[in-house]
């Protein structure tokens, strides 16, 4: 290896949103993830919403009202076509 060329591998701290710590190894220093293998629905086997600043929120107002159009919409004795 070149000398001064690399950066600095030294131990870093991975902390979960859920409160797991993980002791590794990194360039990038100590950092927080917001899922880890501790919590995520694929490992767990639960379903878990990970909610980014309301974007769930707005996306079911957004289309609450546009569901409630539509239906209204369709005319009494006949069904959508599929």
């Amino acid at each position: 290896m070149k000398p001064a060329i690399h950066p600095n591998y030294s131990e870093a701290t991975i902390t979960c949103a859920c409160g797991n710590v993980i002791k590794t190894y990194s360039a990038q220093g100590s950092f927080t993830i917001d899922v880890c293998s501790q919590c995520h629905p694929f490992y767990t086997g639960r379903q878990k919403l990970v909610d980014t600043a309301g974007r769930v929120d707005r996306f079911r107002k957004r289309y609450a009202a546009h569901s409630a159009a539509q239906s209204s919409s369709v005319k009494p004795g006949t069904e959508p076509k599929a």
